[in-house]
């Protein structure tokens, strides 16, 4: 297999065989990431990625149960192309149980949904989804390229192809001057989806991206540990769905996983549990940043 730059993909994709379809992110605006700012964004030929699944075949073998098409908002492909991509891989991998990708409600929305009916029936499973935030503020200020009700439109059109959906908020996102309204509203939003799966990330500064240069101007602030914490918990509290909460990264100050609604009650419990550890025990080391 042939990689080009640093190869990003989500923490519950650590056991699958990662095959780039793209290379940087179609996007590539949102002031607090630092991924991808080196690589110029461009398709890899659909003939180049199905070489590289079958480099891949005969490496490791036929016996692949998950697969990532890395790098940002794969989805992004023109939908015949990706239809093929997943039929080879189904092709080469019969025992395949899960193909996933990147996408955001930006580039999600430019499917239709009949594509996305195409690209689940070829062998989509899931899409990872950074929503980020449920405010518009929050979201403007980011350039995240979205807005609260495109993506809750673009969320449901994916569950309606019957795809799954992995949303990801970052926490500490809105500041100390929007948390509030930065819980509240992804709160409203997941709820307006009720994704599969909703992820947490704790907003970690990264040299060299806008954030960072706003974060040492004092334009932005970065919660305390919690802060971070009562921001969760306001979250979660007016969260509805049926999906899973999980707290997998290591960016956050304390592990919160169920099932919604039915452990709602023990994650706030575990949430308040953490409140009362002495915050300077939470502190991050950001002298390194």
């Amino acid at each position: 297999m042939r990689y080009e730059g640093t190869v990003y993909r989500p923490p519950s994709e650590a056991g699958s065989l990662l095959i780039q379809a793209t290379l940087g992110c179609p996007h590539n605006k949102c002031t607090f990431c630092g991924m991808y700012k080196k690589t110029k964004f461009r398709i890899r030929p659909t003939e180049e990625v199905k070489a590289d699944l079958k480099m891949a075949l005969d490496y490791y073998g036929p016996n692949i149960k998950t697969l990532f098409f890395p790098d940002g908002n794969t989805i992004c492909l023109k939908t015949k192309d990706l239809v093929e991509i997943l039929q080879y891989s189904r092709q080469l991998f019969p025992n395949l149980e899960r193909i996933t990708v990147y996408g955001s409600a930006k580039f999600i929305l430019r499917k239709t949904p009949e594509e996305l009916q195409a690209l689940r029936e070829a062998g989509l499973t899931r899409i990872h989804s950074g929503m980020e935030s449920g405010d518009d503020l929050t979201l403007e200020r980011i350039c995240k390229g979205a807005n609260a009700q495109t993506i809750i439109e673009a969320g449901l059109k994916a569950k309606q192809a019957g795809l799954e959906i992995s949303e990801y908020i970052l926490v500490g996102i809105g500041g100390r001057r929007r948390w509030q309204e930065h819980a509240l509203g992804s709160a409203r939003v997941l709820s307006a989806i009720d994704p599969h799966f909703i992820r947490l990330r704790t907003y970690y500064p990264v040299r060299r991206t806008p954030l960072y240069d706003e974060l040492v101007r004092g334009e932005f602030e970065l919660p305390s540990p919690h802060e971070a914490l009562r921001e969760v918990r306001l979250l979660v509290e007016n969260l509805q769905g049926t999906g899973l909460l999980l707290s997998d990264h290591i960016s956050n100050y304390c592990n919160i996983n169920g099932k919604l609604p039915k452990d709602k009650n023990a994650m706030l419990a575990e949430l308040d549990k953490a409140l009362s550890v002495d915050e300077s025990l939470l502190e991050r080391n950001l002298t390194n940043l």
